[in-house]
């Protein structure tokens, strides 16, 4: 079989049933060539500062305009946040503890969270968290403010947002020194523990802006100073407790003052700050 190039065309002769190549027969059939193909020019775009690939259009709009980030909020807890306070108690506080035994830590200390029913006539107990991704004003709450459990605030929001670190405050003073013969319950001292940052969001300020709640909490209760204890072993804890202005308080040798339940190994510094002191902004 004979083959003819593209662009020819083939004359169909009365006389002849053979084909003949032609280029100007009216009878022709044209077998014509493609029209070759140009990519069109490059675009030159003068958003230079956007990455066009590997980059999604959400990360781009949060570089441009990051003022619309979410920012820390510090409230009370609620009920919906009691498996992230739990959450952050352990991870804190027992780095070393791996699955299952994470796990059981975590649903022993949202248990014990929860059946803290029996507050002593007269005293409180608040947790604080600092969550972010949450709105200031909390416009969505379900839920009444005279029902708690435990230290937590029996309202529902539809915007609660992500735990990132946490605070308890009372006036029960089960870790602070009686007072008189008869071991009396001391009061006009609120007392400040588990405080807890995730790991991720340290150094970021919410541990000072959970104390600074803490204290505006202690002072709208009308007491006049907070207490806490410090692991000696945690430096970095005594320059922040240090800097918002509380002072260590020396323990006589052979005084049994209370001291938090953890490893007997575990010294701890017994701190205060009159709520009047004002704090170090360094």
């Amino acid at each position: 079989m004979r083959s003819l190039t593209l662009g020819t065309s083939l004359t169909l002769s009365p006389s002849s049933s053979t084909p003949t190549p032609s280029s100007k027969s009216p009878l022709s059939l044209l077998i014509k060539q493609p029209p070759p193909f140009y990519p069109p020019s490059p675009r030159v775009s003068n958003e230079s500062s956007i990455p066009r690939f590997g980059a999604c259009r959400a990360t781009q709009v949060v570089d441009l305009f990051p003022t619309v980030s979410p920012e820390i909020v510090v409230r009370e807890a609620r009920l919906e946040d009691c498996w992230e306070v739990a959450e952050t108690h352990c991870s804190s506080f027992f780095p070393e503890y791996s699955f299952p035994l994470d796990f059981v830590l975590r649903v022993d200390r949202l248990v014990g969270m929860l059946s803290r029913f029996s507050i002593p006539p007269g005293c409180r107990r608040t947790c604080l968290v600092a969550v972010i991704g949450g709105s200031v004003g909390d416009t969505f709450l379900f839920g009444t403010e005279d029902f708690k459990i435990g230290g937590f605030d029996g309202k529902f929001s539809l915007n609660k947002g992500y735990v990132t670190g946490i605070l308890t405050i009372d006036t029960v003073a089960d870790f602070l020194p009686r007072k008189g013969p008869l071991r009396q319950r001391r009061t006009g001292i609120a007392y400040i523990s588990n405080v807890a940052v995730r790991e991720r969001f340290r150094c970021k300020g919410i541990a000072k802006r959970l104390i600074a709640k803490a204290e505006a909490q202690a002072k709208s209760w009308g007491f006049r100073a907070v207490a806490l204890h410090c692991d000696l072993n945690n430096p970095g804890a005594k320059k922040l407790y240090k800097d918002q202005g509380f002072r260590c308080i020396k323990v006589s040798e052979g005084a049994n003052w209370p001291q938090p339940k953890t490893a007997p190994d575990v010294k701890f510094n017994f701190m205060m700050k009159l709520l009047n002191t004002p704090t170090t902004t360094a």
